[in-house]
């Protein structure tokens, strides 16, 4: 099993930023795509940003030039600075993570989902 484990997030004014981190754990013999969604309240869950193995991202349109999606492959944490927050932004974030195990089995895992508020 792996485990992703996010943090960072919290409230914050209108303009302000954030950085949301996620960790993974577990017998993994590596990650490929790892990725950031949300999910506001009467809404479905939507793709914010995705960052290959190999560094290729994509964004989501209305994330594009605000928010930047990076990882550290030694770590299999991937994050999300997020700048020019705006109240459109509220929602709860969750990483998901798609690879291989040490058993050769394949896993896609979500984590726990943490909190975005923008708010004055």
């Amino acid at each position: 099993q792996v485990q992703l484990v996010e943090s960072g997030g919290g409230l914050v004014q209108p303009g302000g930023s954030l950085r949301l981190s996620c960790a993974a754990s577990g017998s993994i013999f590596s990650i490929y795509p790892m990725g950031w969604y949300r999910q506001a309240p009467g809404k479905e869950r939507e793709l914010v940003a995705r960052i290959t193995s190999g560094g290729s991202t994509n964004y989501a349109d209305s994330v594009k030039g605000r928010f930047t999606i990076s990882r550290d492959n030694a770590k299999n944490t991937v994050y999300l600075q997020m700048n020019s927050l705006k109240p459109e932004d509220t929602a709860v974030y969750y990483c998901n993570a798609g690879g291989r195990l040490m058993s050769g089995e394949t896993f896609t895992s979500w984590g726990q989902g943490t909190q975005v508020t923008v708010s004055s």
